[in-house]
């Protein structure tokens, strides 16, 4: 979850536990939401495994292994034919800042991407696989904002399927999917993909 349930109830002002339940539900809503509309994951508390197909996923002379998701913290990899590889041979894309999108051979090692029998899921990379550790703060913010937005919206409107609905002179006016300053937040981290 991209903020705490502490940080949610200073924000809307609550001083009671009566909806610890409803605001902690929410805050896991949101945090969905913000992946779902960036295509990302913003933090990541634990290593996780993914594979790689040592044919498809790997480009640049058979250096560069193109990874499917942001890593942020890069733990082991082990290579094709099940051989470990060292970290000091790899370079990350891109080099200077977070979150990778390839592992790079450098030049002066003798390795490839490589595979046994199978070139499918041959190579595994295991590290956090996020934008980062921790969520940035305008994610952490926009987590925020769009609970209290959907713990307002129990009080404030109507329910019309899944839309809520608001008049002003008898005019029905549809909300936005997520708040404007939400979806202003979240624009400079939407992942563009293939």
């Amino acid at each position: 979850m991209y903020t705490t349930l502490e940080d949610l109830k200073t924000y809307l002002n609550i001083t009671t536990d009566d909806d610890d339940d409803l605001l902690t539900d929410l805050i896991e809503r949101a945090t969905q939401i913000i992946d779902t509309a960036t295509g990302r994951t913003f933090a990541a508390d634990s290593d996780s495994t993914r594979k790689f197909d040592a044919l498809r996923d790997v480009g640049g002379e058979g250096r560069v292994l193109f990874l499917d998701e942001d890593l942020c913290q890069l733990t082991s990899v082990v290579n094709g034919d099940s051989a470990s590889v060292s970290l000091a041979s790899l370079v990350t894309e891109p080099r200077n800042r977070a979150p990778w999108y390839a592992l790079r051979l450098k030049l002066n090692s003798d390795l490839a991407w490589t595979y046994g029998d199978d070139p499918h899921d041959a190579i595994q990379v295991t590290g956090r696989w996020a934008f980062s550790t921790t969520p940035p703060a305008d994610i952490a913010h926009a987590c925020i904002r769009l609970a209290a937005s959907l713990y307002r919206q129990k009080d404030t409107q109507t329910e019309i399927g899944d839309l809520a609905r608001a008049t002003l002179d008898g005019v029905l006016l549809l909300p936005p999917r997520l708040p404007r300053d939400v979806m202003d937040l979240l624009a400079p981290y939407r992942r563009i993909t293939p």
